[in-house]
């Protein structure tokens, strides 16, 4: 319903004389004023009233009055837009034609970019796959076999927690809560991931690896429950268990596969990280299929944004009780905590190297994680497929991981310092885009959306950097201990930006936390400047010849 009023008056606060489109859902408390749907007292009552759909409704005299009067505003000389043989919401210079045009607009360039990316995508792995020269990996199938084993468990899990990113913005939406209460709930879980991140890998040792991966499936499962609740306190359990879900999902499945691949099975070492390459590529397949999915349940069948945590539940199931029939138990000697954490703070501080990665990777995935958060309130509102949207972001990564192989190929044979240094700078780009495209009043979706997939291009290009960098300067025994210091500040400066987003306004907030993050980016960038400066003559961080590289089994 389109019924303002605004003129000189209006823009005093007074009662206006003039009418002109504008939304009933406007923040400003005298737009219900002036339109004459509410009285002068109780107005922020009644606004209140209609956020949660209980307000007042207008009486038919008065959206009769209000329409009339609007659409003789339509053409020169009073006439109505009847006259003219159309409606007036379809008036160019009405902003609910402009948005239905925008929202278009939108809903085309994300099927595009959806097509565009998926297809480069796939034309990059089909010309890959040809050129593989085959490995001894393949004839094997005592080692498919186990592979296939933890993929039907791990690929089960990964689509459950794929599968829930997409809508969970909305939801809260869709429950009426505010972005500043939406931002409560994304830092108790972020918080949750902290803790427990930092005590995942004793707890994994101590239950044993199996027996966490089931646990994981029943957290998981739980937390998913909670999102049919509309209860804040629930929700808020809910993010804490999704936080204990994540810290097992990236600590117990790759623990127990690594320990069954060395110690019982007997397969050779250098095996290893063909298995997690693989995974590594499937996980975005699987994401961008779990984005599809979600739109389709979501959106296409009707069934609102909770249906996806519906849906993940299944999955779950499944993924706890194959494990519990196909797995073995194992365990491992636990390390004291304190051990842990000291040991991983000395070498953080003995070699420079540590500290500059350290810093670029708590800095660069802290921008992502306020990423995660915003993405949905800029796109949003202005009618973006929210499912489709996510799956153009995986598609984006997973190209950005295929450039990364063709990049560190026997071809080009660039270096994963190189490929970091231009992932932070397209970072930077993409938010400096971002910082004009959301400024009030003046945003552009389309170009938000743009830069966007540009930070998840980036995103494809800097993990199996940093994940390269990080496997030959930190010391295997130490890794646990170094990570866990790198976590801290990490999500610390996540939930430090998303406060700041929750107690600044709507829409100046988002632009200004777009401009700290570019501030951020820069001073990552920094940090690649001093690593880059360290380490261009160490031949330890040089990628190996691709003929020595390991093969990855195709299933």
């Amino acid at each position: 319903m389109e019924v303002t009023e605004v003129g000189e008056e209006a823009n005093r606060g007074d009662r206006p004389g003039f009418l002109r489109c504008c939304s009933l859902g406007s923040s400003s408390p005298w737009l219900y004023r002036t339109a004459g749907i509410f009285p002068e007292q109780g107005t922020e009552e009644k606004k209140t009233g209609l956020y949660f759909g209980v307000a007042t409704q207008a009486s038919k005299s008065q959206r009769s009055r209000c329409h009339g009067r609007a659409a003789s505003k339509a053409r020169p000389g009073g006439a109505t837009a009847a006259a003219y043989g159309r409606p007036f919401l379809t008036h160019p210079r009405c902003p609910e034609f402009r948005a239905r045009v925008v929202g278009l607009t939108m809903l085309v360039t994300a099927y595009l970019a959806f097509v565009g990316l998926l297809a480069s995508c796939l034309g990059l792995e089909l010309s890959r796959c040809r050129a593989k020269p085959p490995g001894r990996a393949c004839s094997n199938p005592s080692f498919l076999r186990f592979q296939l084993d933890f993929y039907q468990v791990y690929f089960l899990a990964l689509a459950a927690d794929w599968l829930q990113a997409p809508y969970l913005y909305k939801l809260y939406q869709h429950y009426y809560f505010l972005e500043g209460q939406i931002a409560i709930l994304y830092v108790c879980g972020l918080a949750s991931t902290v803790l427990f991140g930092l005590v995942a890998s004793s707890l994994v040792d101590w239950l044993g690896r199996k027996n966490s991966c089931v646990l994981f499936s029943l957290t998981y499962s739980l937390c998913c429950l909670t999102k049919l609740s509309q209860d804040y306190f629930v929700l808020l359990v809910g993010r804490a268990l999704g936080g204990l879900s994540t810290a097992l999902l990236f600590s117990a499945f790759e623990a127990w596969y690594i320990h069954e691949h060395v110690e019982r099975h007997d397969f050779p070492a250098e095996w290893i990280p063909a298995t997690f390459a693989r995974a590594a590529f499937w996980n975005h397949v699987l994401a961008v299929v779990a984005g599809v999915t979600a739109e389709a349940v979501a959106s296409w069948i009707g069934l609102g944004p909770v249906a996806p945590f519906v849906a993940a539940i299944p999955l779950l199931a499944l993924a706890g009780a194959l494990a519990l029939r196909n797995w073995g138990e194992n365990y491992d000697r636990q390390r004291a905590f304190s051990r842990t954490c000291a040991g991983g703070l000395r070498c953080l501080l003995s070699d420079r190297r540590v500290l500059l990665l350290g810093t670029i990777q708590a800095l660069f995935e802290s921008v992502i994680f306020i990423f995660v958060f915003l993405w949905t309130p800029v796109l949003d509102p202005h009618g973006a497929p929210l499912g489709i949207v996510f799956s153009s972001f995986m598609a984006a990564s997973l190209l950005g991981s295929s450039l990364y192989r063709i990049a560190t190929s026997k071809r080009y044979h660039l270096q994963p310092m190189h490929l970091l240094s231009l992932a932070v700078l397209i970072v930077v780009f993409s938010l400096f885009m971002l910082t004009f495209s959301t400024s009030p009043g003046q945003e552009s979706p389309v170009e938000s959306f743009i830069a966007f997939l540009l930070i998840e291009l980036a995103c494809g290009l800097y993990f199996p950097s940093m994940s390269f960098l990080r496997r030959k300067v930190i010391p295997e025994t130490e890794q646990a201990g170094v990570l866990n210091w790198f976590r801290v500040p990490l999500h610390l400066l996540a939930c430090l930006g998303l406060l700041v987003l929750h107690d600044s306004d709507r829409k100046t907030g988002t632009r200004n936390m777009f401009s700290i993050c570019s501030a951020v980016m820069v001073m990552a960038l920094l940090a690649v400047v001093g690593l880059f400066t360290v380490v261009r003559h160490d031949a330890e961080l040089r990628v190996p010849s691709p003929t020595e590289e390991p093969y990855a089994p195709e299933l």
